[in-house]
């Protein structure tokens, strides 16, 4: 067996193969999304910049509401009946807005009661993620399929929005979003072909599960203070540097071709980060995965020193790779570290804990930036980082933790 083969093993199961082909569509159709949702409203009557804000807003609420529901149904009912009716949902909404745009007769309060649905089935499929994976393939390849699940964010994110803008010109925008529509119907498809797992009620309430699920999750220090560490993480460094990079790239770097070339250089960058990571399975992933988080400091130090084009974008690629080695293994760590009769509910804890703030950061960075300078707001993002990466590695749970417990050793049902 070569090194490529042994590194694609994963690949071999077949329920692995079905799941990533179904997730890699829809993702293609999310990245598509967003370019044909944004022109569609700038182009209806009473459209425009406020009303686009509205319509994002909108969709990410719902996502931040639905969350933690959706990981209470997911370890209720099994995270693959959760994530179907989460994709039939998100097949209808856009189906139904594709019709609308293509005959013509849409509104703008429909577009926003659509991207709240849209919202929901997200919120609703996110938390199942986590839950499923293990049941699909042994636990020694969890790492391998969790960095091909990774690669494919950054891969559709490229050529998605690409695709989009390509056929909005060529077409329309009600067709792009037929096409989003499509895309979840292929992961419908392929999530209808997953076995599902029998499930044993829980016996309690909503709120009682919640507790439960909280209890877990802060019962684990290296699992709070990890995510607590990226949900800061993503006010106070990502949120500045998408912000304010564009605005940099305007006035220094070459305008909106550089400053997609420095998105588009963090995204081939994830997925080499990935290709890296197959085949390995490192004892110590949650120290690499704290320690890849550094790399996010890197293109906002080069735009907060003033650096030329060349300088952020292979930083960057860097910062993509250590994002992919970051998600890939605290994924995998969660999956082995957790039971699996609580994962749904800790997945969402832990995405609500990473991102519940992020929309706070991007509101403020440009006010913020107004009154201290975009590059002293980027460098102390700069400093958080690296400072809370060693702060992190340095508490106890963390620097120890090491993946001594195994999960399901053999390729059971999909939960």
């Amino acid at each position: 067996m070569t090194l490529g083969t042994h590194r694609l093993r994963v690949l071999r199961h077949a329920r692995f193969r079905r799941f990533l082909l179904g997730q890699t569509a829809s993702l293609l159709g999310s990245g598509m999304n967003t370019i044909a949702t944004t022109f569609a409203v700038l182009r209806l009557p009473g459209g425009g910049v406020d009303a686009v804000g509205g319509v994002m807003a909108a969709r990410i609420l719902a996502v931040l509401v639905v969350l933690l529901l959706g990981g209470v149904f997911t370890d209720r009912l099994g995270a693959r009946t959760v994530m179907l009716a989460a994709d039939v949902l998100r097949f209808g909404s856009q189906g139904v807005l594709a019709l609308l745009l293509l005959t013509g007769s849409v509104r703008i309060w429909e577009v926003v009661v659509l991207a709240v649905l849209l919202g929901v089935g997200e919120g609703g499929f996110m938390p199942g993620l986590s839950a499923l994976v293990p049941g699909l393939v042994p636990d020694g390849e969890l790492a391998d399929a969790n960095a091909l699940l990774e690669m494919a964010r950054p891969l559709t994110s490229i050529v998605g929005p690409g695709l989009a803008g390509l056929l909005v010109a060529a077409f329309d925008a009600g067709t792009v979003v037929a096409v989003d529509a499509v895309s979840y119907g292929v992961s419908v498809v392929a999530l209808v072909g997953l076995p599902v797992a029998r499930v044993e009620a829980p016996g309690r309430g909503l709120f009682s599960e919640l507790g439960q699920g909280w209890r877990e999750f802060t019962s684990r220090t290296w699992l709070w203070v990890t995510t607590l560490h990226i949900g800061l993480f993503n006010v106070l460094l990502w949120a500045p540097f998408l912000v304010l990079g564009p605005s940099i790239a305007e006035q220094r770097l070459g305008g909106a071709r550089a400053w997609g070339l420095v998105l588009a250089l963090e995204g081939i960058g994830a997925i080499v980060g990935g290709a890296l990571l197959l085949g390995r399975n490192p004892r110590r992933g949650l120290t690499w995965s704290v320690a890849a988080s550094a790399g996010w400091a890197v293109p906002a130090a080069a735009l907060a020193m003033g650096l030329p084009l060349a300088w952020v974008a292979g930083a960057a690629f860097f910062a993509g790779t250590g994002a992919a080695v970051c998600t890939t293994l605290t994924a995998t760590v969660i999956q082995r570290d957790v039971p699996a009769e609580v994962r749904g509910r800790i997945s969402a804890f832990d995405s609500l804990g990473a991102f519940a703030l992020g929309p706070l950061g991007l509101a403020l960075a440009g006010p913020v930036s107004g009154v201290v300078g975009a590059e002293r707001l980027l460098g102390f993002g700069v400093l958080w980082q690296v400072t809370a990466v060693g702060v992190v590695l340095a508490v106890p749970s963390v620097r120890r933790h090491e993946a001594t417990r195994p999960i399901e050793k053999r390729v059971g049902a999909a939960r």
